[in-house]
């Protein structure tokens, strides 16, 4: 690696690790003044506390890095104009994208950091954060749903009245199988009772149709127990689940929701999009703010920094919206995801066509 590439590259990457280092300062105290009035009040220990904590900054870390890595970009190059560098850079014949170049390879180098963490190191750790917040921090859970539907399998439904989590109880259970939209058996049952030792289903006070070309067959019972493709976990509080699971784990439980017929499944698709899509952010705002920040300015850094932190601030506005008509479903998920980043690769674009090179 040539010299030049080499200094701003290093540059930019001893910025950005001050600037996460600033930006998770902030939030843990900010957060920790939040929920101390909780910590007090559980009696939380000091280590569990700073175990909670230590998978909490993982999770911030890659929460902001689009944003720090923009704002680290926007401060070095500002820094580099002001000095007069970039005037040096251009003058000695080098061209616009030989300065772009060691940015590219930083934000490379993040971005490909920031997906293996995402994807299969941080959702181990959102175990432990989320386990301690439903814990200390959330209130207790009730699952309230009234009158629910599970798709058990390709042509089974199940439906229960209702649910009560802390017992593990399913109140006035239906299960209908259907052969080609024709239903063939159809099994009422008072309650569905989880036993954790067999994890089987145990059905109480229940009654089976059958139906056949010879008539109907009718069978009931006191109790029986079986398997089925539920278990209490369904009922679980879903606070946080997405963040716990890796890539892998997140496509497997993606397809166990379609085949379930679930509303939910969206939500688990737009954080897999959002997975793939977050990458992409960091190069794209690391070359804008590039092109934002290299003319020098008379205002000086400090305004090429507000200016950095207007860009970002719009990235999130747009972003926040998308997410949110993704999951109302009025965009497709994938195209919601990824349209923050086409938008601000067209102004990219735009922007690196009006800068002298």
């Amino acid at each position: 690696m040539k010299i030049l590439n080499k200094y701003i590259l290093e540059k930019f990457l001893k910025t950005f690790v001050f600037v996460v280092i600033i930006m998770i300062m902030v939030v843990v105290v900010i957060d920790f003044t939040e929920k101390n009035d909780k910590f007090i009040k559980n009696n939380v220990s000091y280590i569990d506390i700073l175990n909670y904590y230590y998978s909490f900054i993982p999770f911030i870390v890659s929460l902001v890095t689009p944003i720090t890595s923009f704002i680290a970009t926007v401060y070095v190059t500002a820094k580099l104009a002001n000095r007069t560098e970039i005037i040096a850079i251009l003058s000695s014949g080098k061209s616009f994208k030989s300065i772009i170049k060691p940015f590219l390879y930083g934000s490379i180098i993040i971005a490909s950091a920031s997906f293996i963490l995402n994807g299969f190191i941080i959702p181990h750790l959102n175990k432990d954060r989320i386990a301690f917040e439903l814990m200390y921090i959330k209130s207790p859970y009730f699952f309230s749903d009234k009158n629910v539907h599970f798709k058990i399998d390709e042509e089974s439904y199940l439906y229960l009245e209702r649910y009560d989590n802390n017992m593990d109880i399913g109140y006035n259970v239906t299960i209908e199988n259907f052969d080609s939209l024709k239903l063939k058996k159809k099994l009422f049952a008072r309650q569905i009772i989880w036993d954790k030792d067999s994890e089987r289903w145990k059905f109480k006070a229940w009654k089976k149709r059958v139906l056949n070309i010879d008539g109907e067959e009718v069978e009931n019972g006191l109790e029986f127990d079986t398997t089925l493709l539920i278990s209490p976990s369904d009922f679980d509080n879903k606070y946080g689940l997405s963040e716990t699971l890796t890539m892998s784990e997140l496509n497997d439980f993606i397809h166990l929701q379609k085949l379930r017929g679930s509303d939910e499944t969206k939500f688990y698709i737009i954080e897999k999009y959002i997975r793939y899509a977050q990458p992409f952010t960091v190069i794209i705002l690391v070359i804008l703010g590039v092109i934002i920040a290299s003319r020098k300015s008379r205002q000086g850094t400090g305004y090429l920094i507000a200016l950095g932190f207007s860009f970002a601030f719009i990235f999130i506005i747009f972003f926040v919206m998308a997410r949110a008509f993704a999951e109302n479903g009025s965009i497709e998920p994938i195209i919601a995801v990824w349209l923050p980043n086409i938008i601000f690769s067209g102004l990219t674009y735009y922007m690196y066509n009006l800068i002298p090179k």
